[in-house]
C-alpha cells in the first residue's frame, strides 16, 4: 500500500471555504479513482494561516498513476487552488505503508 501526501497553506480566513472546495474537487476525484483505498483532508489552524494535508491511500504506485498521471511526484491542482493557496508546491510525497489499522497489513 502507498500513502500519497500533499501539503498546502491558506490564509486563516479562507480555511473553511478552501476545506469545502478541496472536498468537492480533490477529495472527490481521489475517492473516485480506481486503486484508491481512501482519502483524508486534514486541517490545522496556525496563527493567521491554515495548514492542510491531503492523505490518500493506494493499492500501488501504479494505481497512483490513474490519478496523477505518469509523473506521480507532481502535485495535482484544480482551477481555484491559486486563489486560496499561499504557495503551489509542485511536488507530493509517497510512502510505503508498513503498518496500519487493518489486520494483516505489512
Amino acid at each position: 500500500m502507498i500513502a500519497r501526501i500533499w501539503y498546502g497553506r491558506t490564509k486563516r480566513q479562507d480555511a473553511e471555504t478552501y476545506s469545502e472546495y478541496v472536498s468537492r474537487t480533490g477529495i472527490k476525484a481521489l475517492k473516485a479513482t480506481d486503486g484508491n483505498l481512501g482519502a483524508y483532508l486534514l486541517r490545522r489552524i496556525d496563527g493567521d494561516e491554515a495548514e492542510f494535508a491531503v492523505l490518500s491511500l493506494w493499492e500501488s504506485i501504479a494505481k497512483v498513476r490513474n490519478f496523477a498521471g505518469k509523473a506521480t511526484e507532481k502535485a495535482v491542482y484544480y482551477p481555484e487552488d491559486e486563489r486560496y493557496l499561499l504557495r503551489l508546491d509542485p511536488r507530493v510525497r509517497h510512502f510505503e505503508v508498513l503498518a496500519g489499522p487493518a489486520d494483516g497489513l505489512h
